[in-house]
């Protein structure tokens, strides 16, 4: 096999150029045996098989720099850079990480979980590269859905104005993670289907070449002739209306034409942007079935594409999903807002079901933050769908548009705690503390999938500002649900287990960890009182001002980051009710990113494990029987 001969760059410039179209046949058999096991970004990575191995081929990494945008395209990138024999530990604790990773190889010049980032980041490697009078490439590899975001249209703008040498590889496979919206969508549609202007172009290309010597007077109107052929059968040249020279469309599965393409390009002064036509998750006929499916896939089997799935109770993103439908068939205020998420957001039967009511804005969370801001108040109800990680991107419009003006904007926020394999850039423990301190906003977290349903119902009964719900990517517990759900009282935290020994103060899936850390201390004759404090925002103070008369210890126990978190806003109630009595521990995720891992080894490694919860518990009470003597 020629893939056992490649373990760098170096090795791939061996081949010749017939033995490439077989190398990428081997290259997409292996990722679709080593993913079959481990799970991943499997369609994305099929489709830039050739592109990538172009780009290896040509240019000398890392001296040229390769950006790869979000980065969840990056595993052929990792195979012709020395990892293949780590694909078997790909997205597991300690392990090859699913996007690219600097830490793990000189290669990986640039590291990303979100889009639209890497034209940003390779105006900036340019413009380094030049100041320190250097010469190598710089090379950003985006796609067309990550091309939606404002940071990436602000970075062209930029890009056009430097005016240095700097070459975006568009890769346009019509996709993200779900079909693509928009009007640049759209365009790219034109571009992509005009064979009139494909065919026109290669024509006077052509004519072009037959001519002696073009030069002089004649080559500037050969020019004029060419833009002006260009603006007539494809109107307005977006990119090269913001200052690159484009090339393309080009077979982005055609290794010599892209080769071919990028030697034409790097003869250009200035930036360039080539736009490579590719077939996301080709080579696996489920894959190129289903894009949206198979764009990060858990365990399948090869031969029937039939995903390994665990049996239980629904995730809560599918809870969410559902009751929203129920909800929404009873208010017709309710719309629902995704910045290119209805899959991941649990909003496709919604979506069937009132499309009307269902808006995809693409990878836009600005832009849909402040949009929801402008429904409400026009008195409708807006659920912004958002995954935690995913909402940071909208601080300023949930700070400025929406909790400014009091806008009664629902934020249904999943992926809140740990993530798993997604790892750093995607840990969902941040939004607690960028959402508590923000005025009116309330903030809440449900035990299980039945407290769900009775804060969407919350939620959309509320009509004084905005409120968000948190809510983890982990199944459900398997509770019994309401056939309605009642709304809850705004600020009731409750006691699900008692105990007069010492106290946890939980959110969300911490509350059956204390829980069973309650059973665990049982044994030993500890009864341990377990508090749901399912509002985060605003406390129940109340309950707070009764545990501190009862002077119990208190452990706060969240699956967030500790900094800014449910913790702190207890230490800073008591702090400003002169309470300094109590022995207060905060249990939650440290000052540091936790990388990629199980959710269960993930709160194993900071603590957030029954037995770790029981300890804490003993230790708190040892130290205040020893100060009470």
């Amino acid at each position: 096999m020629l893939l056992d001969r490649i373990d760098s760059p170096a090795d791939l410039k061996k081949l010749s150029l017939s033995e490439l179209p077989q190398l990428a046949q081997e290259i997409r058999q292996f990722l679709i045996e080593k993913l079959s096991a481990t799970g991943g970004h499997l369609a994305p990575n099929l489709g830039v098989v050739e592109l990538t191995i172009a780009l290896h081929y040509l240019y000398n990494s890392p001296s040229d720099k390769f950006l790869f945008d979000v980065g969840h395209q990056a595993y052929v990138h990792k195979m012709l850079t020395g990892r293949m024999d780590r694909f078997d530990t790909l997205r597991q604790k300690g392990g090859l990480c699913g996007f690219v990773k600097r830490s793990e190889s000189e290669h990986d010049v640039w590291e990303a979980g979100h889009s639209s980032t890497s034209l940003s980041a390779a105006a900036g490697m340019a413009i380094a590269r030049d100041l320190k009078g250097e010469k190598n490439k710089v090379i950003a590899v985006i796609g067309d859905g990550a091309l939606t975001g404002g940071m990436a249209l602000e970075a062209l703008n930029h890009i056009g104005h430097e005016k240095r040498n700097l070459t975006v590889v568009l890769n346009d496979n019509e996709m993200s993670i779900a079909p693509n919206v928009g009007a640049l969508h759209n365009y790219l549609g034109k571009v992509r289907s005009d064979k009139t202007y494909r065919k026109a172009k290669e024509e006077f290309e052509s004519l072009l070449r037959k001519i002696p010597a073009v030069g002089g007077k004649l080559a500037k109107t050969a020019e004029r002739f060419k833009d002006g052929l260009k603006y007539l059968v494809v109107p307005g040249m977006l990119f090269e209306e913001f200052g690159l020279t484009y090339f393309g469309p080009v077979d982005g599965h055609d290794i010599e034409k892209l080769m071919e393409t990028f030697r034409q390009a790097d003869k250009v002064s200035g930036p360039v942007l080539i736009h490579v036509l590719t077939v996301k998750g080709k080579g696996y006929t489920p894959a190129e079935a289903d894009s949206h499916k198979w764009h990060g896939i858990s365990p399948y089997k090869i031969e029937s594409g039939q995903v390994v799935k665990s049996v239980g109770p629904p995730m809560y993103t599918e809870v969410f999903g559902s009751t929203l439908i129920e909800l929404a068939e009873k208010d017709e205020r309710i719309v629902a807002v995704t910045p290119a998420m209805p899959g991941g957001s649990g909003l496709l039967g919604f979506q069937k079901r009132f499309p009307e009511r269902m808006f995809d804005v693409g990878i836009a969370e600005q832009h849909a933050g402040t949009m929801c801001a402008a429904l409400a108040m026009e008195g409708l109800k807006p659920v912004f769908a958002v995954y935690s990680t995913f909402l940071q991107r909208a601080y300023d419009q949930v700070v400025h548009d929406i909790c400014r003006h009091n806008a009664n904007v629902i934020f249904a926020i999943d992926r809140a705690g740990f993530v798993g394999p997604d790892g750093e850039t995607h840990q969902g423990v941040y939004d607690i503390a960028f959402l508590r301190h923000i005025p009116n906003i309330v903030l809440m977290m449900p035990k299980d999938e039945n407290e769900l349903r009775r804060m969407m119902k919350t939620a959309v009964d509320y009509n004084d500002g905005p409120i968000a719900i948190r809510y983890p990517r982990v199944n459900a517990r398997g509770v019994p649900m309401d056939e309605e759900p009642q709304p809850l009282t705004i600020g009731s935290w409750e006691v699900v287990r008692e105990g007069d020994y010492a106290a946890v103060l939980a959110i969300g899936p911490m509350v059956q960890v204390a829980e069973e850390a309650a059973e665990l201390l049982k044994r030993e004759g500890i009864n341990l009182r377990v508090v749901n404090a399912r509002f985060v925002k605003p406390l129940d103070e109340e309950m707070l001002l009764s545990l501190a008369q009862e002077r119990l210890p208190l452990l706060v126990l969240e699956e967030t980051a500790i900094a800014g978190g449910l913790g702190s806003a207890v230490l800073e109630f008591y702090a400003a009710h002169q309470i300094h009595h109590l022995s207060i521990g905060l249990t939650g995720v440290p000052d540091r990113f936790i990388e990629h891992a199980s959710i269960k080894e993930q709160r194993d490694e900071v603590g957030l494990t029954a037995e770790d919860v029981a300890q804490q518990i003993r230790a708190m009470a040892v130290r205040v029987r020893q100060k009470a003597t």
